[in-house]
């Protein structure tokens, strides 16, 4: 059976990505960003809207679905700055970005799915944003559902080549239960990933290509599935002084590696992840949202991952397409959960709902 799933705070499609893969209809997804609504619209027969979440109720969402359509599974990651340390939920607080748990929550109320998820950062369980977390289960609690979790999944653990930790909670309504999936006994490295892009390091464009290799690991065969052609790859070199910096570093290295006449004088105030080259033979650290300021770099060139190798590092198919400027990538492959990651979840979703119990 398909289930009928809506994805808000969408972005780019990493959830969305891993519960289609699962079996599940993806019938909307609803982001206020212009480019990722965009990418989300190429990728999934433009069901993607570009909406305020906090302008929309569920009433105007059901009136853009066909009629009498059911809505079986919501999925999202609402932004949670908005509790404060009293364990408040504030109304006339200026940024509107504080109320989207509980629109998430009012519209979880409307629409009635049988289950539903809300993924956040890790440091969303914090002592002190103990809070958070309270609220948060007590604002599900009083419509109806039961909590499983908070539960801290790590990607690396379900095929995604990267260590990135990020917290879900999921709700059922009464008759559906919930597990979280087991870990993964394989582990994906960085060259699982993207050796075989090797070969274009003298690409000068972001223009398509098609593959020159065969595939070189069983994770380039899984994400390379139904491609010939590689999107999104430019890979562009920093300023020289960048350049001359990361030279220094080896692969699993730091800033700490590069001489202090080179760094300069205020390296002592620097992350550990400052100038982090990856390493082949691990896990990719977590991808963020930064182009020019980007705290992880190639494993062997001295630049940082183009678009299509942090989305490989992310567990995106090749057939995946971004749009918007380059930068815009970068933040929609840096915010999105990983496909396979969300893949892993949405089976389990499926076990759940083939399993209701009066």
């Amino acid at each position: 059976m398909k289930y009928n799933c809506i994805d808000f705070f969408c972005g780019c499609g990493g959830l969305s990505l891993g519960f289609k893969q699962a079996g599940f209809n993806i019938i909307m997804g609803i982001d206020s960003d212009e480019n990722a609504i965009k990418t989300y619209n190429k990728n999934f027969n433009n069901v993607g809207y570009r909406l305020d979440v906090l302008d929309v109720n569920g009433k105007e969402i059901l009136k853009k679905l066909p009629k009498d359509t059911k809505v079986d599974v919501l999925i999202g990651g609402p932004p949670c700055q908005g509790f404060s340390a009293a364990n408040q939920w504030t109304k006339d607080n200026d940024d509107d970005r504080n109320k989207l748990v509980l629109y998430y929550a009012k519209h979880i109320e409307y629409l009635e799915p049988k289950m539903f998820l809300v993924e956040n950062v890790k440091g969303m369980l914090a002592p002190s944003k103990v809070h958070i977390k309270d609220q948060i289960l007590k604002i599900f609690d009083k419509i109806g559902y039961t909590i499983h979790g908070p539960e801290i999944l790590n990607a690396a653990d379900y095929l995604v080549p990267q260590k990135r930790e990020r917290v879900f909670f999921i709700g059922t309504k009464k008759g559906y239960n919930f597990k979280f999936p087991e870990k993964k006994d394989i582990k994906y490295t960085v060259k699982d990933a993207i050796s075989d892009l090797y070969i274009f390091e003298d690409k000068q464009d972001d223009e398509p290509i098609k593959h020159k290799l065969k595939t070189e690991s069983v994770y380039q065969k899984l994400i390379r599935e139904n491609s010939e052609i590689v999107y999104n790859h430019h890979p562009k070199l920093p300023a020289e002084i960048t350049q001359l910096k990361i030279s220094h570093v080896p692969q699993g290295g730091n800033w700490k590696d590069i001489p202090l006449d080179v760094i300069g004088n205020n390296r002592s105030n620097r992350h550990s992840s400052a100038y982090k080259r990856l390493s082949e033979k691990e896990p990719s650290i977590t991808i963020d949202t930064g182009n020019a300021h980007s705290n992880y770099f190639h494993p062997l060139f001295n630049r940082i991952p183009s678009v299509r190798e942090a989305a490989r590092l992310q567990s995106f198919p090749d057939t995946f397409i971004f749009e918007g400027p380059r930068g815009s990538q970068y933040r929609q492959v840096g915010n999105a959960v990983p496909p396979l990651l969300s893949k892993a979840i949405a089976e389990e979703f499926m076990k759940s709902l083939g399993n209701y119990n009066e």
